[in-house]
């Protein structure tokens, strides 16, 4: 009689041990799925980057004015995700140097824009930049390569 009392009591208690098991994984899977779903929305907000900060850069080479030679003036657009940010302009002379900032948004000048700062906010909307230096077979400022996004790309650049 105690041999059946205690038989009955250990599958009442081993039934009660499964149960509880079974109810802490549920609980387990409930939590581990919210945590996921938290993390999922925090990268889908953020993103990888922040879209305010400066992701392209285009940069244009030239001579602006005849008396100097050696693509001495330069345009660069520093531009966001969303194609927010500026042109920085750079005309130099023999004698004077001006350098004017012009506002870009949504990829188009806020102030009208010189031909040579259009193309850089193009070079940066598109990825590209113009080379510093003509390349060897290639007709002078022609030619494109990747905007530098790794060191290995940024060697491979001429030097600006």
């Amino acid at each position: 009689m105690i041999s059946l009392a205690l038989s009955v009591l250990g599958l009442l208690a081993g039934g009660v041990g499964i149960t509880l098991a079974g109810a802490a994984r549920m609980r387990a899977e409930r939590i581990a799925a919210e945590n996921a779903e938290l993390i999922r929305d925090q990268f889908k907000g953020a993103g990888a980057a922040d879209p305010r900060a400066v992701r392209d850069v285009g940069v244009v080479r030239y001579d602006a004015l005849e008396e100097m030679a050696g693509q001495l003036s330069f345009s660069v657009a520093l531009l966001n995700a969303a194609g927010d940010g500026l042109v920085l302009t750079s005309i130099n002379g023999r004698s004077a140097t001006r350098t004017y900032v012009k506002m870009v948004s949504g990829g188009n000048g806020v102030q009208s824009l010189s031909p040579e700062e259009e193309q850089s906010v193009r070079s940066a909307r598109l990825g590209h930049m113009r080379p510093a230096v003509p390349t060897q077979g290639a007709p002078r400022n022609e030619g494109r390569v990747p905007t530098a996004r790794t060191v290995a790309d940024m060697r491979a650049l001429p030097h600006l």
